[in-house]
C-alpha cells in the first residue's frame, strides 16, 4: 500500500520561511518523479515544482523561482520544499504527488497524492 504524507505546513508572516517534507512508503522512491502542488480557496489547484528521479533536474512555476527550492533524498524515500521569502499569496493546501512518469506529475496527472498540508502566510 502506498502512503504519501506531507508535513511541515503552518502559520508565518509575510517574508518567513517553511520547510515542507514529503515521505513516501510502499513504491520504489527512486522510481518516481515528485511534485508539489497547492490549491487556495476558492482556486484551482497549481503545480509549484517538480523533480526528476535523481534530483538533478528541478521546475518551479514563474511565481516562485528564486524563493523556493525542491529536493529530495531518496534514501529517505522523501522530497522537501523549502519555500523562503513566502508571501500571501502562496497561501493554499500543498499537496505532494508521486509518479513514474515526469510528464504525468508536470500535468498534475499523478498516480498517488498526499492528503496535504496547509500553508498560511499573514500579511
Amino acid at each position: 500500500q502506498v502512503q504519501v504524507v506531507e508535513s511541515g505546513g503552518g502559520l508565518v508572516q509575510a517574508g518567513g520561511s517553511l520547510r515542507l517534507s514529503c515521505t513516501v512508503s510502499g513504491l520504489t522512491f527512486e522510481n518516481y518523479a515528485m511534485g508539489w502542488f497547492r490549491q487556495a480557496p476558492g482556486k484551482e489547484r497549481e503545480g509549484v515544482s517538480y523533480i526528476n528521479y535523481t534530483g538533478r533536474s528541478t521546475h518551479y512555476v514563474d511565481s516562485v523561482k528564486g524563493r523556493f527550492t525542491m529536493s529530495r533524498d531518496n534514501a529517505k524515500n522523501t522530497v522537501y520544499l523549502q519555500m523562503n521569502n513566502l508571501k500571501p499569496a502562496d497561501t493554499g493546501m500543498y499537496y505532494c504527488a508521486a509518479d513514474r512518469s515526469w510528464g504525468a506529475v508536470v500535468a498534475g496527472r499523478s498516480e498517488y497524492w498526499g492528503q496535504g498540508t496547509q500553508v498560511t502566510v499573514s500579511s
